[in-house]
């Protein structure tokens, strides 16, 4: 079966037909949307949105992005939401987390001193409630890896992994899955498919990250969504001379072992 494991369901591009987006994706065949929050403020959006599809999960966490904007007390807000929550299945992880190197804005100084402790504290929080982690790690891979060899979470997703190969055994070796999805269908980015192509599938997981990170075919036409996962596993069948079908099959296979509430959940849905 599909799965997209990064998908901002509540974001403002899908307000005018949500509704027809979750359609598109089931008639698509795709059977299951994790959903990260970003900030405290779509904590309850979020986990709305997962109850209310078939094969919805969500993630609670504090997007690198969005920690200039937060109050510092937005983390006890959230290991509060998580304590609350912590026997809904579809909670499955903490998470959008990490750190983004890439806005000069924010990777130094203050701002990329809080950066790091609001990771850490999430890490912190992970470790605490046994949860796998979503990762955001644009530019900042080993940064990442220094705080994940720190505080040993349950493991989780590599979100958009563009980076080494060394760097990606060293995830992989922390129990992580890495998150592949449209940027891998250019033909320009050699870096992602020579590590989607020969890395074993079992590292490997599908996303959309919709609305953003369209595929190729989509450049410049309108936003992504969970039905071009469909595309995306094509591509990835095509790189690594598979077939659609087991790609499929495995990276889901993959995504419930390091979310292991993904695997209860879809098996208390059967």
């Amino acid at each position: 079966m599909l799965f997209d494991t990064h998908c901002h369901l509540d974001a403002s591009e899908y307000d005018a037909d949500r509704e027809a987006v979750i359609a598109r994706a089931q008639a698509a065949g795709v059977h299951g949307i994790l959903i990260p929050a970003v900030d405290p403020a779509n904590f309850a959006r979020v986990r709305e949105l997962a109850h209310g599809i078939p094969g919805g999960a969500y993630a609670l966490g504090i997007h690198p992005m969005a920690v200039g904007q937060c109050e510092d007390g937005a983390l006890a807000v959230l290991r509060a939401a998580i304590l609350e929550h912590l026997d809904d299945p579809r909670l499955v992880a903490v998470g959008e987390i990490g750190l983004d190197f890439f806005d000069p804005e924010i990777s130094a100084g203050e701002p990329l001193a809080r950066q790091e402790r609001f990771f850490d504290a999430q890490l912190q929080l992970a470790v605490e409630f046994d949860l796998p982690v979503l990762l955001h790690v644009r530019r900042a891979q080993d940064t990442i890896l220094k705080y994940l060899r720190r505080r040993r979470v349950r493991g989780g997703i590599a979100h958009a992994f563009n980076g080494s190969s060394q760097q990606a055994g060293a995830f992989i070796g922390l129990g992580f899955a890495l998150g592949i999805g449209g940027a891998m269908t250019y033909a320009r980015a050699t870096r992602i498919r020579s590590l989607a192509g020969s890395l074993e599938l079992s590292a490997l997981v599908l996303e959309t990250d919709g609305p953003d990170i369209p595929p190729a075919w989509l450049t410049g036409v309108r936003r992504n969504e969970p039905a071009e996962l469909v595309g995306i596993a094509q591509s990835l069948a095509q790189l690594r001379g598979d077939s659609s079908e087991r790609i499929a099959t495995a990276t889901a296979a993959t995504a419930m072992r390091v979310c292991p509430r993904l695997a209860r959940l879809f098996s208390s849905d059967r």
